[in-house]
């Protein structure tokens, strides 16, 4: 029987999702909760789960194609009447969706059958076809022949190695024939491209193939470069104009003397049982900020024009602006303003390694009270960030520079930061976005300060 798959609501309201990669082709056996694709929504790149076990019958959509949410995404063919019914025609109780929905992405189901998923083994012929450079550089045992009925299976990887495999011109099949059925690794594709040049060979472009801008697209003799506007840009590009159009934007500045936060931090460096937490000026900005938002809680506010309100946030969902190779995002800590140092240290770092990941999931990106963006980690002094929607105020952070400054009365050369802040001009005037600039320059100026702060 057949069962149809659609693309599930991802979460904060996304309407639709595009393809990244299939994980999974026709004919494959699948089973329950074995991640099937890889989706890229407007905000994080997610993994789709399974719901049935079964043998993949067809794609509905190919890589690279925009999927709306609820349309058909792949078919199933699974054994027994209950499991063919389609998501769109399961029964609409309780106790019946409760029996036969497939749980979505994220949650899991039980599976009925122990074991590893089956993979599909394929035979030579239908080994995809690597460059021919690859092929002769290629040990001679590891050459697919298309004669061949030798069966092999699919090369054992995870999906980012098959991604950099693929960037690289590396077909997973020759590496698999030299490390035998171990997982292949990121080194392993590494090694083998170092070997036979394969980071120079180039794919034939195709219709989704983007030609790089700027100085590549000068190089290749392209006098116009179109690139196509979707994923986290377009969401992101969205959401700016909202924004700027939406709230009035005020940005001030405010140059601080942070010698003595780069000495605490060097100390805390230091200490050997602090040192795995990397704490550094970020995290002390963080601390700073979470501390001074209660004294101006205009800032960690929200305008909710529908229901004619503003809206005041008990708590501080602190976002930080990191940027990908997929565009601007902001992951947010939790409860942040409950974290000690070292914990926002930890944080920030984790949220950083899952957005250069491309991990990061769309719950960490939901919601956000206020937003840091470090813009020093470019060489910046100071910006006018805009506020990311429903948000009241982003503080960006400069680059930290030595510089001579009147310190007691005389000209020394001291460590400093230019920090601005913009604000939406509703929920907060000037002289409380100066106080608030200057709560956060009194702790980062003297980090004893913060023992006065309650």
């Amino acid at each position: 029987m057949i069962a149809e798959f659609r693309l599930p609501d991802l979460g904060e309201g996304l309407t639709e999702a595009e393809v990244v990669q299939w994980l999974v082709s026709p004919g494959d056996p699948v089973a329950l909760n074995q991640t099937l694709a890889e989706v890229e929504t407007a905000k994080a790149v997610v993994e789709l789960p399974s719901p049935y076990e079964g043998t993949v019958s067809t794609l509905h959509a190919e890589a690279g194609e925009t999927v709306a949410v609820g349309a058909p995404l792949i078919a199933f063919e699974v054994e027994g009447a209950d499991a063919a019914v389609s998501a769109a025609e399961q029964p609409a109780t309780a106790d019946a969706e409760e029996k036969t929905q497939p749980n979505l992405v994220g949650y899991g189901a039980a599976p009925t059958a122990s074991g590893r998923p089956a993979r599909r083994a394929r035979r030579g012929g239908a080994v995809p076809q690597a460059d021919t450079a690859v092929l002769e550089a290629a040990p001679h045992d590891a050459t697919p022949s298309a004669s061949s009925e030798t069966v092999v299976e699919r090369p054992r990887s995870t999906p980012p190695v098959r991604a950099h495999a693929k960037r690289l011109g590396v077909d997973l099949v020759l590496i698999a024939a030299e490390v035998g059925n171990r997982l292949i690794t990121r080194a392993d594709v590494d090694a083998y491209a170092a070997r036979v040049g394969a980071a120079s060979i180039t794919a034939a472009p195709t219709a989704t193939t983007t030609v790089p801008d700027g100085p590549a697209a000068l190089a290749s003799g392209n006098r116009e470069t179109r690139i196509p506007i979707r994923g986290v840009r377009k969401h992101t590009a969205a959401a700016m104009v909202q924004s700027a159009f939406t709230a009035p934007h005020v940005t001030v500045f405010h140059t601080v003397d942070v010698t003595a936060t780069m000495d605490l931090v060097a100390t805390l460096r230091a200490d050997r049982p602090l040192a795995e937490h990397r704490i550094g000026p970020l995290a002390v900005v963080a601390k700073a900020v979470c501390m001074a938002l209660p004294r101006t809680p205009g800032l960690n506010s929200r305008w909710d024009e529908q229901a004619g309100e503003i809206v005041e946030h008990g708590y501080v969902d602190l976002g930080i602006a990191a940027a990908t190779d997929r565009g601007l995002i902001v992951p947010n800590i939790r409860e942040a303003q409950s974290l000690t140092l070292t914990q926002l240290a930890d944080a920030i770092a984790g949220l950083a390694s899952t957005a250069r990941s491309g991990k990061t999931s769309p719950a960490e990106l939901a919601g956000g009270t206020f937003s840091i963006s470090n813009i020093g980690v470019f060489g910046v002094d100071a910006g006018t960030p805009i506020l990311p929607p429903g948000q009241s105020g982003i503080l960006a952070v400069g680059a930290v520079r030595r510089q001579p400054w009147e310190y007691r009365g005389e000209i020394a050369l001291r460590q400093l930061m230019t920090l601005s802040l913009s604000f939406d001009h509703r929920l907060v005037d000037g002289a409380e976005g100066a106080r608030f600039l200057r709560d956060v320059a009194d702790v980062l100026e003297e980090p004893g300060r913060a023992m006065l702060f309650s």
